[in-house]
């Protein structure tokens, strides 16, 4: 974090002088007071005080200068940093495998990611201004009142010893409650996520009393957290003050007491005293910025979490690529799987499953819900590793594949297809380097596109808008035209369409297929008319598997019963 936030070596200097000039200049001001007093009482000229006046007020003036200068600088510094420790988290993120990502919602994630970094922001600004120009001023007055009287200097230095120890250690104590807090408003925001984004089957089906009154149970836990943490600030303000209000006393009492022994001038007095005042000023912008350094500190310890997080699929130590070109054979050996494995029983939804294809054949997965269909396609996306057996693709195991070689020659098209708020292009490449337009139009025609790509007003620049269910599917047919994959998993793709238009996806659907390897999950058993095997799934194990021409024409197959069931030709 600190290297993500540390400035360049101009902007390092600039805020450094500004930060040195407003704290040098404010020491002036005692000094001329002091001066201005001692020279009165012994009857000095109007024309000299009216000098050191006008120093004092220049002095004053020049140090809210340098203290604004610094907090805009400051104030710069610290976003850009956080922009980029925001990119950081934000890759890290998104870099994580499914299996943190399954445990931790998206709006809590976005809270992590920014929510906190905003709080670290704050925090950054406020140890510039206050911390370490705060530690530069005291360091300052009292090197000042240590020279003007090394008695009452060693009691101010003894009184802010004792500050300084008691602020820390109410520091230590309100970080846990602030960080309560924080993970309490993540998880509300998390909470909120979920609950807009199944919107319309909440209204659907009447559930949004329940929604409301599960949002209130999270709110008031946040209050209570919020609640504490506030509590806790304010007592700690409340004892600070205090223990000012009486140092200051304190010292006042010393410095009268000074003066009566006559060791001690009723300038130098009145210097004891503003410098006393300066001290209190430092730990008074730290109690008042208590709250931001709880949530930043909070947020550090949230930001640290979450870099913390590995991936759970290890990297192989000596990756290997995967054919370049042509389609890509798919077997699984003896395969199990478990997204849980500390439940008991070993919470397993795959068992021994032995799958082969061919380069460029196809397979159709068929089954009940929950059957295990979808879990064999995130192997074979590599998603999870099995805690048995092995994926193989291309004759490689999976384990051992480089990552990004994967992600080139394996491509997944799902039922949920996400589309961004921007042009055509963008949502074709996905925001990577466009391979040029000409390729972007191909892959648009081989979809089934190309017509609606010329209705469109700006071509590949429209912004997308309005997209039926079905021009979203061949968008995403599309993006894997353009990757030009080895091996095509369709996990649902033509679920929700209407008759007319699945017949125009699975049409899209045979154009991806042809010449490669592909994977198809699917509840409507006439969308794998043209597969050339069929596995049968039921609670997590291949109950039957072979050609699709041959258990259709065997009456006694478990898929040829359930192509009667659904009244399907064969």
């Amino acid at each position: 974090m600190l290297r993500l936030m540390r400035p360049g070596r101009r902007a390092g200097l600039a805020l450094g002088a500004a930060v040195i000039a407003m704290t040098v200049l404010p020491l002036a001001g005692p000094q001329l007071t002091r001066r201005f007093v001692d020279d009165a009482i012994a009857g000095a000229g109007t024309g000299r005080l009216t000098l050191i006046a006008l120093a004092a007020l220049a002095a004053a003036v020049a140090g809210q200068a340098a203290r604004l200068a610094a907090a805009r600088l400051a104030s710069r510094l610290a976003w850009d940093g956080t922009d980029r420790l925001r990119e950081r988290l934000a890759g890290h993120a998104l870099g994580l495998d499914m299996d943190f990502h399954g445990r931790h919602t998206p709006g809590e994630l976005i809270e992590r990611v920014d929510g906190d970094v905003v709080a670290v922001s704050g925090f950054v600004v406020a140890f510039l201004m206050d911390v370490v120009g705060g530690a530069l001023l005291l360091a300052g007055v009292l090197g000042v009142v240590l020279a003007a009287d090394p008695r009452l200097g060693c009691a101010l230095l003894a009184y802010c010893v004792l500050i300084g120890l008691a602020t820390t250690r109410a520091q230590r104590l309100a970080v846990p409650s602030a960080t309560a807090a924080r993970a309490a408003g993540a998880r509300l925001y998390g909470e909120m996520e979920e609950r807009i984004a199944g919107a319309e089957d909440i209204r659907a089906n009447g559930a949004g009393e329940h929604v409301v009154t599960r949002f209130l149970g999270t709110a008031a836990t946040w209050y209570r957290a919020e609640h504490r943490a506030d509590r806790i600030g304010s007592a700690l303000l409340a004892g600070t003050s205090v223990a000012f209000a009486a140092g200051t006393a304190l010292m006042l009492a010393l410095a009268a007491w000074a003066r009566s022994t006559g060791t001690l001038t009723v300038g130098t007095a009145v210097l004891v005293f503003q410098c006393t005042v300066m001290v209190r000023a430092p730990f008074e912008r730290l109690i008042d910025r208590l709250r931001d350094y709880q949530g930043a500190l909070a947020g550090i310890s949230r930001i640290g979490g979450l870099l913390a997080e590995r991936r759970t699929l290890p990297a192989p130590a000596r990756p290997r690529r995967l054919p370049a070109e042509g389609p890509l054979a798919l077997e699984l050996d003896g395969v199990a799987f478990a997204y849980d494995a500390s439940e008991e029983g070993g919470g397993r939804v795959l068992s021994d499953v032995t799958l082969t294809l061919a380069p460029g054949e196809t397979l159709g997965l068929v089954g009940r819900t929950g059957s295990g269909k979808t879990t064999i396609t995130r192997l074979a996306l590599r998603l999870y590793d099995p805690v048995a057996g092995a994926v193989r693709v291309g004759g490689v195991d999976l384990r051992e594949v480089d990552e990004g070689s994967l992600r080139e020659r394996v491509y997944a098209v799902t039922q949920d297809v996400r589309l961004f708020d921007a042009s055509v292009r963008d949502n074709l490449t996905l925001f990577r380097p466009s391979p040029g337009d000409d390729a972007l139009r191909r892959a648009l025609a081989d979809a089934g596109l190309g017509d609606w790509l010329a209705g469109l007003p700006d071509g590949l620049d429209t912004e997308l808008r309005g997209v039926s269910a079905g021009e979203a599917q061949l968008l995403a047919f599309a993006r894997a035209f353009l990757a030009d994959p080895g091996l095509v998993v369709l996990d649902e793709a033509s679920s929700r369409l209407d008759p007319a238009t699945e017949r125009r996806v699975e049409r899209g659907m045979d154009r991806l297929l042809a010449g490669r390897t592909g994977v198809i999950v699917a509840h409507r058993l006439s969308s794998l008319s043209r597969v050339d095997k069929i596995a049968v799934m039921s609670r997590g194990r291949v109950v039957e598997y072979g050609p699709r021409a041959e258990l259709a024409a065997d009456p006694g197959s478990r898929f040829s019963r359930l192509l009667d069931l659904a009244g399907v030709t064969r």
